[in-house]
């Protein structure tokens, strides 16, 4: 029987589970959904709750206003019940994160490309980082199979990529994306249409993407792929039980240092003692440090599976500046999907640049008529009095932008740790982020914004503009709980078990050893997916 890490505290205990996943976002969905053919009894506890898509702000006029309010990507201005406050104070970029069942593919941009097979061998090409100890081609049967289960719009024949094919036909370039693809033809540089997780037809009974607005604030047409209306249908059919509003504190360990279950506090904020013989964190890369850092013990006083003293260090956020202005064509506006292309031409390392490593174009639609006018009177565009409504006519959908989506190389200094003072609303330690931007990472982006304002002169914009001290915030949560083959420079091995816990797995953005100049989502969920299917092949001898 296992023994609880704090026998003294008198709580209620739940039946024994064979598997716990923490965690009902991408990477949580996933590995539920995989190894539910297992037959195994496998139970997820998710802090936040079921998103009704009536609930969704694409259902109303006010969907701007709330994208900054009750659904805004950010965990300190949201302020829900279910989530957690994040120090940040002391990073340029602020966290971004959704708790719910879906986690962040409830208010991501669905923008969905792969990492490519350059990423996984930084050291080796480039010299800097470390070498994943798996490769593209390990992951590309996972990635394959996620698409499936997801529904991916894009074009096959990407030379940027080594040769996939898309399940769905690839989302319209409207007026606005076939501007940026004669300006990048009048360049020579690469593009192509985005992979993007919308459905563009009819999939799995989801109607195809009808262009509500912008893709972030939630799709209440359900033509976004989060994991809600993907994975976890098809988990809960195979017999997965998820239990919402269920925080977990800690992770327990029994006297032979494996991991016993969890404490948490239930939907009525009863403290409860779920006991598991095996424990799949899928946090994402801010709250599963947080959680193997307060489970410290007598046996792990530094934290859970911390041995390496990685856990919560390399944090990568990606930085991701905008260069945006304004041509005097009227385009598409904000209707969704946001992103319709991307451009590699400065992907991979270039020795004739100074810095190494590279970046994405993601070429971006307008935005929606209150955030225009907001945006415009707070830089002094759209001016006061007589001239307001000529000037906001020329404005509102007149706009182009591009984000130039920065490698983060990891440094050590750059780290996730529980914060002394701050706490969530039942007492548990929030996290607190350290984060500073590498002199690599400003001469990448410094050449990123040179590259978007040259393709975006060449569309026809004027009056551009660059963020370079307010970075977005895209929510890439990676790095802090790395994968590798040696136990005293990573916290996981090769497939995902924890070096130092044999029955901890961690499946989410945290075990990613460098981050590439894409978004994750499909990646973390194809690993997700490959973890799943080697602990399916181990199941003899996993814990061994």
């Amino acid at each position: 029987m296992a023994v609880d890490a704090h026998p003294g505290t008198a709580r209620p205990s739940d039946a024994i589970v064979d598997v716990l996943i923490i965690g009902a976002g991408a990477s949580g969905a996933a590995v539920a959904w995989s190894l539910a053919d297992t037959r195994m009894k496998i139970l997820c506890l998710e802090q936040g709750d079921w998103i009704r898509p009536t609930d969704f702000p694409s259902n109303g006029r006010d969907w701007e206003a709330r994208r900054y309010a009750d659904f805004d990507i950010s965990p300190n201005r949201r302020a829900r019940d279910t989530d957690y406050p994040v120090n940040d104070d002391n990073s340029l970029m602020k966290i971004a994160n959704f708790n719910g069942v879906g986690g962040g593919t409830v208010l991501y941009t669905a923008h969905y490309p792969r990492m490519h097979p350059s990423d996984f061998r930084v050291r080796s090409l480039d010299g800097v980082a470390d070498d994943w100890p798996i490769d593209y081609w390990t992951l590309e049967p996972y990635f394959a199979e996620n698409d499936r289960m997801t529904g991916v719009a894009g074009l096959a024949g990407d030379p940027a990529y080594p040769p996939h094919q898309p399940t769905l036909p690839a989302v319209p370039l409207g007026r606005t994306g076939t501007l940026y693809a004669r300006a990048a033809n009048k360049l020579g540089w690469h593009w192509w249409p985005s992979d993007i997780a919308v459905a563009t037809s009819e999939v799995d009974g989801r109607a195809k993407c009808i262009n509500l607005g912008h893709c972030t604030p939630g799709c209440a047409q359900g033509a976004k792929a989060s994991v809600d209306i993907t994975y976890w249908p098809a988990a809960l059919r195979a017999g997965v039980e998820l239990r919402t509003r269920c925080r977990v504190r800690e992770i327990t360990t029994d006297d032979r240092g494996m991991a016993s279950g969890v404490v948490y506090y239930d939907a009525n904020g009863v403290e409860r003692f779920q006991p598991a013989e095996m424990v799949i964190l899928a946090a994402n890369g801010i709250g599963t440090p947080r959680l193997l850092l307060n489970s410290a013990s007598t046996r792990f006083p530094n934290g859970l599976a911390n041995s390496s003293g990685l856990v919560g260090r390399n944090l990568m956020l990606h930085p991701w500046p905008i260069v945006s202005g304004y041509v005097a064509d009227e385009l598409d506006g904000g209707r969704a999907p946001i992103t319709s292309l991307w451009s590699k031409q400065f992907y991979e390392t270039d020795a004739s640049r100074d810095f190494v490593r590279g970046y994405t174009l993601q070429f971006g639609r307008g935005t929606g008529p209150a955030t225009e006018a907001i945006t415009s009177a707070a830089s002094g565009r759209l001016p006061w009095g007589r001239d307001h409504h000529r000037v906001y006519r020329g404005l509102l959908n007149h706009r182009v932008a591009i984000g130039v989506a920065c490698e983060d190389l990891p440094e050590a200094h750059n780290r996730v740790t529980l914060d002394p003072v701050l706490k969530d609303s039942h007492g548990i330690p929030a996290p607190r982020i350290d984060y500073t931007l590498s002199d690599n990472t400003r001469r990448m982006m410094e050449h990123g914004i040179a590259s978007a304002e040259e393709i975006l002169t060449a569309a026809g914009a004027k009056n551009l503009s660059a963020s370079r001290t307010v970075l977005n915030s895209p929510g890439h949560l990676l790095g802090t709980a790395r994968m590798g083959t040696d136990p005293a420079r990573s916290v996981v091995n090769e497939w995902g078990r924890c070096h130092d816990v044999k029955n901890l797995f961690i499946v989410d953005g945290s075990i990613w050893v460098t981050s590439g100049g894409v978004n994750p989502t499909s990646t973390i969920q194809a690993l997700a997916l490959y973890i799943a299917d080697r602990i399916k092949q181990r199941l003899a001898t996993l814990f061994d």
